[in-house]
């Protein structure tokens, strides 16, 4: 067999003009449509127009242009059955070798803030889809092209041979499944979200491949890095790498932990993560000075961690990073000077991430964490205290600056593995304990970590004490005053324990598991 026809059909026009010219260098004879045809006639390329093949006229604004029998027949029509050569012959009809469609841009019209519901719902294509599949349904005859990335080795097996392999077209017809599953699947999507209908009876995601990772969290684990076709800036898939070497499967996960945490302040903040639990926090006047808390608070867990700010990290700053082994820093920008400075460390990666909103401006996310046979979705962890959460249930009520220490601590615990004990004091954590199967033991190890800083420090707790004994050792370790989400049948024994010592404890009624 020969390519002989090919029908081109393409929103994204980009190597369209190249490629058809190739085609017609080789003798294939091209049909095509509305703006398509346009630009090739203009390009000297000979076309014939889809009215031509159809011998009937596109109708209602291009909506009706393909969906005809002339098109499909000449697509699904299987070459070596001989009763569907006769029919083709009786009809008067031709076969239609090669297919080159790609979409109108759904994804990118519902992407504009400002679109409206009407715009939405013409940009869905219907004609496209309808003749990618019957393509690649029959692609043990047709070759159908979705990715101007494939337009080259088709010319190069058509000059070859004529035709494309079968493998070629195995792939192809693969590829654009995946494509046009994709599509839909970003449709109902929006459909569901137009209708509140966020968690429906059937779900599907689609995600586009970024790049391949060397590895997993592990050497023997394959692995790849996707992201969501309608990413928001301020992510890391789409952040833009400086320098350094390639990003792996745990600094994306890492430094994903960073960003979430850093995104609960609006105020000058640094986020040191090893892990995906946070090992220094520290607010100031400004990123300088934020960045000495949180490496401050804990100089040993930071080495060979990961960084985040939220302002821009200047020269000073930049120094202050390059004395110490880092796999990242990630910041909205880095001033000229800083790039020098840290540039000159071969291997650490920089992250620029543009504008990075606080949380309290980001409407809330789905999540999916995959389970074995199947997975399980839920909200981000969006919830912020208002005052109306916040309960004192001691004698004592914390003083102003307990207040701004125990909500800092707050907005730090909430990411930290569960179960979650974290202290602070002075604008910084000094000390964190993660992903205990008890809260005592957590207090333990954050109370050690934390040392002579515990006197005077606060202390917040991701979930509520179910008895009194984490309160005895935060009492004896020099803590103040306590936040905890509260409502265990013993909250009674840690409040009076809190009462015997002078300790103020606010109870918020919200939780912050994070498994």
């Amino acid at each position: 067999m020969a390519i002989r026809r090919a029908l081109i059909s393409v929103s994204d026009k980009s190597g369209i003009v190249e490629f058809a010219r190739e085609l017609n260098k080789l003798g294939v004879e091209i049909i095509s449509t509305g703006g398509t045809a346009s630009l090739l006639q203009q390009e000297g390329i000979a076309v014939i127009g889809i009215s031509e093949v159809t011998g009937f006229p596109e109708i209602m604004d291009g909506r009706v242009k393909t969906l005809h029998p002339a098109v499909h027949s000449g697509l699904l029509a299987v070459r070596d059955n001989e009763e569907h050569q006769q029919s083709m012959k009786e009809l008067g009809l031709d076969y239609i070798d090669l297919v080159v469609v790609n979409l109108y841009p759904f994804a990118a019209t519902i992407a504009k803030p400002d679109v409206s519901y009407e715009d939405a719902i013409e940009n869905i294509d219907i004609g496209g889809p309808t003749m990618l599949r019957s393509a690649a349904k029959n692609h043990a005859f047709v070759t159908v092209v979705v990715d101007a990335a494939d337009y080259g080795q088709v010319v190069e097996e058509v000059k070859a041979g004529g035709d494309t392999t079968l493998d070629t077209r195995k792939q192809l017809a693969a590829k654009v499944f995946r494509h046009t599953g994709a599509y839909d699947a970003l449709i109902s999507g929006y459909l569901s979200e137009q209708t509140g209908e966020p968690l429906p009876e059937r779900l599907t995601v689609t995600y586009e491949k970024l790049q391949d990772l060397r590895y997993g969290e592990n050497p023997h684990q394959q692995a790849a890095f996707y992201k969501q076709p309608l990413a928001k800036e301020g992510s890391i898939t789409t952040a833009k790498q400086l320098h350094g070497k390639e990003l792996s499967y745990n600094n994306i996960n890492d430094a994903n932990s960073a960003l979430a945490i850093l995104k609960e302040f609006e105020e000058p903040a640094v986020v040191a993560v090893k892990h995906m639990n946070p090992c220094g926090v520290g607010i100031g006047s400004d990123i300088h000075n934020a960045f000495q808390k949180a490496y401050a608070a804990d100089p040993t867990s930071i080495f060979g961690g990961i960084v985040a700010a939220n302002g821009t990290i200047d020269h000073a700053t930049a120094l202050l990073l390059s004395e110490i082994f880092l796999e990242i820093i990630i910041a909205p920008d880095f001033t000229a000077e800083a790039l020098e400075v840290l540039q000159a460390k071969k291997n650490i990666r920089l992250l620029e991430l543009g504008s990075i909103k606080p949380a309290a401006e980001r409407a809330p996310e789905w999540l999916v964490t995959s389970v074995d046979g199947g997975m399980l979705v839920q909200q981000s962890d969006a919830r912020s205290l208002t005052e109306a959460d916040l309960k004192v249930v001691t004698d004592r009520q914390p003083t102003e600056e307990e207040l701004k220490q125990l909500l800092f601590a707050w907005k730090v615990v909430k990411h930290v593995k569960s179960n979650a004990i974290l202290l602070a004091k002075d604008n910084m954590t000094v000390g964190v304990g993660a992903g205990q199967m008890n809260r005592v033991g957590a207090a333990r190890i954050a109370i050690e970590q934390a040392g002579e800083q515990s006197t005077g420090a606060v202390l917040a707790s991701d979930a509520f004490f179910p008895m009194g004994d984490t309160l005895e050792l935060a009492a004896k370790a020099g803590v103040t005053a306590v936040i905890h989400p509260g409502g265990s049948i013993r909250d009674a024994d840690s409040i009076a324990v809190a009462n015997a010592h002078g300790i103020a404890m606010i109870a918020t009624g919200v939780r912050h598991f994070k498994h």
